[in-house]
């Protein structure tokens, strides 16, 4: 389990969990994918972890959370936390340790995540393994998954985010990060992009007023298939680390290569623009193992990133949006990704419009299927945290050093 912005839980084999945490915990909602679950709980007691309570229960691990609320009696902070659905027994066994530590509740004092006829306990649940793994949940915490539409999520979540959040969004061209201040007047309409296994391109024109209007299969999904298949990499951060060492001009065929090395500025295309990707692995007689991962996993990175930017700027154009946000754990705050990203959408609409991204891109449905809940001060969450005008921070509240 990590912070926002990387990838997965490390394999914990029988190790058992410490607190990272001991308020009390409340409202945990999941959003489970093909590749990664992502949960978002509520705790509430101090605002700032004591040194008893900044332990490791995840090596490496870390427990990311945001802001602090004082709203009709309620006080505490958003975490925000991720685990392989490789390795869906971890997020079962941190449950587990959170129901344990509250006395079999997920909201102490309150009656919000139970059926008042069942006892059950109820969790708000999105994404496919919302549906997959039910029975599990129920097979082994007695947890009753309660679905929730995940297009739904994914638009409630970062209309939350880009209202309530400040320095929530942000572009990223050239090794430089500049934050955007969104005028909430003027939010609508946008282009939401969430890159997960699979990509899907939703048109947000209000709350609550959205369509899918488009969407590919080459995802995250498929950089982590075929990367594995062609580096043998056993992890995402570690083929996106292979990326980061990585030339892909090795690999792919550039205009220049085609043009003896000039532009062909005709057509504004310079030397430097990838004509072929993976071009000149059919010219050269080479075989897989010639190539160094580094660079295939970099080409690879570049491939599928450029063309998600070509199709979300399609798209934009076909409805014409200016704002397009990209969000889904794909992105992972990674600079080379961000980059191509912005450099496609720039190159395809001639500098009219821009990449924005998002500091907890890969939670939007989480948050989304968090908002649902409806008792207890938090139908109304969004208004809650802007009307507090919150400080939001990253608090890394859980070290490695005891382990």
């Amino acid at each position: 389990m990590e912070s926002v912005g990387t990838d997965e839980a490390p394999n914990m084999g029988e190790r058992e969990f410490k607190s990272c945490d001991r308020d009390d915990v409340s409202h945990l909602s999941l959003d489970i994918g093909g590749s990664l679950i992502k949960m978002v709980y509520f705790s509430s007691g101090s605002s700032s972890p004591s040194d008893d309570q900044k332990h490791s229960y995840l090596k490496d691990g870390t427990n990311t959370s945001i802001g602090t609320s004082n709203h009709n009696g309620l006080r505490g902070k958003l975490h925000f936390l991720k685990f392989e659905t490789s390795q869906i027994d971890e997020c079962i066994k941190f449950i587990s340790s959170k129901l344990l530590q509250n006395n079999g509740s997920l909201n102490p004092g309150g009656q919000d995540d139970k059926d008042l006829a069942s006892e059950e306990i109820i969790i708000k649940a999105t994404g496919g393994g919302a549906f997959k793994f039910a029975d599990l949940f129920k097979e082994k915490l007695g947890i009753v998954l309660d679905k929730v539409d995940e297009m739904s999520c994914l638009v409630a979540g970062a209309n939350f985010l880009l209202k309530a959040v400040n320095h929530e969004a942000f572009t990223y061209m050239d090794d430089q990060k500049d934050y955007v201040q969104i005028n909430h007047k003027d939010l609508y309409p946008y282009l939401l992009v969430n890159v997960g296994s699979g990509v899907s391109m939703i048109k947000v024109d209000g709350d609550n007023n959205f369509e899918r209007v488009s969407g590919t299969s080459v995802g995250g999904g498929t950089f982590w298939g075929l990367g594995r298949l062609l580096t043998k990499c056993q992890s995402f951060d570690e083929l996106l680390e292979l990326s980061r060492q990585g030339n892909n001009r090795v690999i792919d065929m550039l205009v220049g290569d085609i043009y003896g090395g000039t532009d062909y500025s005709k057509i504004g295309l310079t030397s430097t623009t990838i004509a072929s990707s993976f071009g000149k692995a059919i010219s050269a007689n080479k075989e897989l193992d010639d190539y160094r991962p580094e660079d295939v996993a970099r080409s690879l990175l570049r491939m599928i990133s450029n063309n998600i930017g070509q199709i979300a700027y399609l798209n934009a154009l076909r409805f014409g949006l200016k704002r397009i946000f990209f969000g889904g754990f794909f992105i992972r705050g990674h600079a080379y990704t961000m980059d191509t990203l912005s450099v496609a959408v720039n190159f395809w609409s001639k500098g009219e419009a821009k990449a924005l991204f998002l500091r907890h891109e890969g939670f939007l449905g989480a948050l989304g299927a968090f908002m649902n809940y409806k008792k207890n001060g938090f139908t109304d969450i969004t208004h809650q945290f802007m009307e507090q005008s919150c400080e939001i921070a990253q608090d890394l509240v859980c070290k490695d050093e005891d382990i």
